[in-house]
This record gives structure tokens, C-alpha cells and sequence, in this order.
């Protein structure tokens, strides 16, 4: 095959996306020429596909922070024509063309051969959100959360990083609070484990007091801001949230007095960078002890089917893990 399929978003005269053939030549170097079977729709190929500088500096360019499939060319050793391969983060659909496409070429340090408690589809359903999500309750247990210590809080419930996280905190045996400003999600949010859905804007109250009222046994936020301060204030003594996510924006004013007088945790929590054998370990995780029954927060769409969704997205009609499949 000499072309492939691709959304391909270009910024002249404006940011557009299409689905278009483009020459496989074109593809970036690299050890690894993966066929691509499944991707996922993320938050930051939303950005990436409207033009957002801070993901993606130079157009045109496919997004897609996410890919499985079949290596087709290697060049290294360690895969061979045939394997089932993951691709999640590093420069993948940010500066470099990425899952959202029948295939991809990366350097072989991107990419990890499929879990064998794992299908290429089950992986993508996960995908970079299904990872954080469980760094974030890897983090919070390794700081000493336990689930006898009361409810542990999920913001952004509704999102992928929320939804998994939601998901995996029930299944552990945790009280969870999911937290969303999409009332209407309150009963899909319980069906995956919540025991209590409140209105994000109850955690903005008291934005004015240096402490709050100790409720949280450990926080996974995934959406950054004040309110992740507050959240913060509200941690019980010792407690930690565990930090992955900016939807809400990058800054936050705060004081000391959480740390110095509860001595409550702020764990950041990063799934891009992260050292390659770390990300394996995880992934073993999730496809052995963590393994998790995610079909009622998945929506499948083609990959012809992926600018309305990026708009879906975008205008906060969102919610789960869209899984893209790659024809």
C-alpha cells in the first residue's frame, strides 16, 4: 500500500479537519511502521485538531495521542512483522502524526508489545485515559489511601480519565464521590460505581475560608484550577489528591496551611513522559488486577466519524471513552 487514510487538520485559511489519503512516505522516521487497528478520541486531540498551539505547534498535522495495532516494518529486534503493539503518549499525535490514521511510524522506545490479558480494542478503550487513571489510584494507594478511611472524590467524572477512575475506585472497594457539572449524568455515573454524584459547583464553595471541613479520603482530579484547591482544603489529615488534569486552567491560588496543618498531599501525576518499563507495569496491571468491564462507558465511531465527535468534545457533550475504529 503506497497511501493511507488520515484526518488530516489543516490551519490555511482556518483550522479544518477531513479524512484524507495521504502517501505513506510521508510518515515520520522510525524504527516501527505500525497498521493501526484502533485509536481513541482524548481530550488533547481535540485541542490538537482546533489548532491549539500549546499541543500541536506546526500544521498539518494528525492528532492522536493513542494507537493499537499490527507492526508491519521494524527495524530493531525487539518487534517483528505481526505483533500486537500499544503506542500511548510521548509526541504521538502532538508534534508527530498520530493514531488517529491506518498507520503510524515511531521510534521503537514508544512502543510496548499488547498485554496478554488485553485485546488491541480493550487497550484503546484504556488508551492514555484508562493509564492515568490508574497512576492516579497507583499514586493515591501508595500514599496510603485505604478504603476505610471514607469517600475518596472524582472530578470530571464524566470525562475518560473520570469515567476509568470512577470504574477501577469502585472495584477496589472505595466509597466514591464523582463530581460533575452534568446533572444529567448523575444515574450513568452510579451505573459505574459512584455511591454519591454531586454538582462541581459544590466544590467551589468556601473558596474565601483557608480551611474546610475534612471530607475526602484521597481526590482524583482531572480538572485543575481553583477548584482543585478547594478540594485540597477539604482533604482529611494526611490525605492526598492525586493531580492529571487542566480543564478548569493551569493556575490556582492557594496557601500553605492544607500541607503545614493537615499535612495533606498535592501528587502529581504524569502519563506522556513517563519512562517506558513504568508504563509496562501499569499495563500489566490493567490487564491482570485491574482489569475492568468499560463496554458501559464506551461509544465506538469510525474514524470517518471523528470531527463531529472532536466538536461533540468540545462542546461538552461528551462523556466516557470514545473508541475509534480503524478500517
Amino acid at each position: 500500500m503506497s497511501t493511507y487514510q488520515a484526518l488530516w487538520v489543516t490551519d490555511t485559511p482556518e483550522i479544518s479537519q477531513q479524512i484524507i489519503e495521504r502517501p505513506l512516505a510521508d510518515l515520520p522516521e522510525g524504527e516501527v511502521l505500525i497498521r493501526v487497528k484502533y485509536s481513541s478520541l482524548n481530550y488533547k486531540d481535540a485541542l490538537s485538531a482546533t489548532g491549539n498551539k500549546g499541543v500541536t505547534r506546526k500544521f498539518p498535522h494528525t492528532p492522536g495521542i493513542d494507537a493499537a495495532g499490527v507492526v508491519v516494518e521494524s527495524s530493531v529486534s525487539e518487534f517483528d512483522s505481526g505483533d500486537e503493539v500499544i503506542v500511548t503518549g510521548y509526541d504521538l499525535g502532538m508534534n508527530t502524526f498520530g493514531g488517529l490514521a491506518q498507520y503510524i511510524r515511531v521510534p521503537a522506545s514508544w512502543v510496548l508489545k499488547r498485554p496478554c490479558g488485553l485485546s488491541l480494542r480493550e487497550a484503546m478503550i484504556l488508551g492514555t485515559a484508562g493509564l492515568t487513571a490508574a497512576l492516579c489510584v497507583e499514586k493515591l494507594l501508595s500514599a496510603g489511601m485505604s478504603e476505610h478511611d471514607g469517600p475518596v472524590l472524582v472530578t470530571g467524572a464524566t470525562g475518560g480519565v473520570g469515567t476509568i477512575a470512577v470504574v477501577l475506585l469502585n472495584q477496589l472497594g472505595f466509597s466514591v464521590t464523582a463530581a460533575t457539572g452534568k446533572a444529567e449524568q448523575a444515574d450513568f455515573l452510579r451505573q459505574l460505581g459512584a455511591k454519591e454524584v454531586i454538582n462541581r459547583a459544590e466544590l467551589l464553595e468556601g473558596m474565601d475560608k483557608p480551611l474546610l471541613k475534612p471530607r475526602w479520603a484521597g481526590v482524583v482530579d482531572t480538572v485543575g484550577g481553583d477548584l482543585l484547591f478547594n478540594t485540597l482544603k477539604a482533604l482529611q489529615h494526611s490525605a492526598s489528591a492525586a493531580c492529571c488534569g487542566l480543564t478548569a486552567g493551569v493556575d490556582f491560588k492557594g496557601s500553605v496551611l492544607p500541607f503545614i496543618l493537615r499535612g495533606v498531599n498535592l501528587l502529581g501525576v504524569d502519563s506522556v513522559e513517563l519512562p517506558l518499563v513504568n508504563k509496562a507495569s501499569m499495563w500489566d496491571m490493567l490487564s491482570l488486577q485491574w482489569k475492568l468491564d468499560l463496554e458501559p462507558l464506551v461509544h465506538e465511531i469510525s474514524l470517518q466519524e471523528v470531527p463531529e465527535a472532536i466538536r461533540s468534545m468540545l462542546a461538552t457533550q461528551h462523556s466516557g471513552r470514545t473508541l475509534v475504529r480503524i478500517d
